[in-house]
């Protein structure tokens, strides 16, 4: 995982991404406060966004050129996409989200959606930093849910079935056990992201 001191910011695009991704997690830290797995549910929501923008629109631009060599850049993004959709899958059968946060979830889509289509096809460096930025944050954000669950201040329940055969973890795997791998998964994101943003 890159920190933010380690990105070359000598670009006003990456100070923005860098600004967009602190006011995201203003916004994130005054909804949920310490309630990390309901934060977990809204946040994946939104982080399984940008992968599937980025590789449909790979797609796109692989067919309208006419040109190979997307191929391996539309499969990684997917990918991201697919993982981050069954981090949310996970954490819904943790948080069991009520009508409010459901709804919450719903606007947060199809606002940060288009948000992110628009800065996508014409600010794609800047996008690219932004979701490395944001998986930055991500994997912050799940090292204070670890530190709570080791404290016990958060129970450490099982982890949901659907985690332990999506990761292939013991079936007496735990919380914390789950949160680990999500919190490697947001590693390999972030590099990915910034990995891309440094080739732009």
């Amino acid at each position: 995982m890159r920190t933010h001191q380690k990105i070359n910011r000598e670009f006003i695009s990456d100070t923005f991404a860098l600004s967009m991704t602190r006011f995201f997690r203003f916004v994130a830290d005054t909804f949920f406060a310490k309630r990390y797995g309901h934060r977990a549910v809204v946040l994946e929501t939104v982080a399984g966004v940008p992968g599937m923008v980025a590789g449909v629109w790979m797609h796109f631009a692989s067919l309208r050129k006419m040109k190979t060599g997307y191929g391996a850049q539309i499969r990684e993004m997917l990918a991201e996409a697919e993982n981050e959709r069954m981090h949310l899958m996970f954490f819904i059968e943790i948080a069991k989200p009520n009508f409010f946060e459901r709804t919450l979830v719903l606007f947060s889509q199809v606002i940060f959606g288009l948000f992110y289509l628009f800065m996508y096809i014409f600010f794609t460096r800047t996008a690219h930093r932004m979701i490395g930025y944001f998986e930055d944050e991500a994997v912050k954000s799940y090292t204070e849910y670890l530190g709570m669950v080791e404290s016990g201040k958060v129970e450490n329940i099982p982890a949901p079935q659907l985690a332990i055969n999506y990761y292939g973890i013991g079936s007496d795997s735990k919380l914390s056990d789950l949160i680990r791998c999500v919190r490697a998964d947001e590693e390999n994101h972030s590099e990915t992201n910034h990995s891309y943003a440094d080739k732009l």
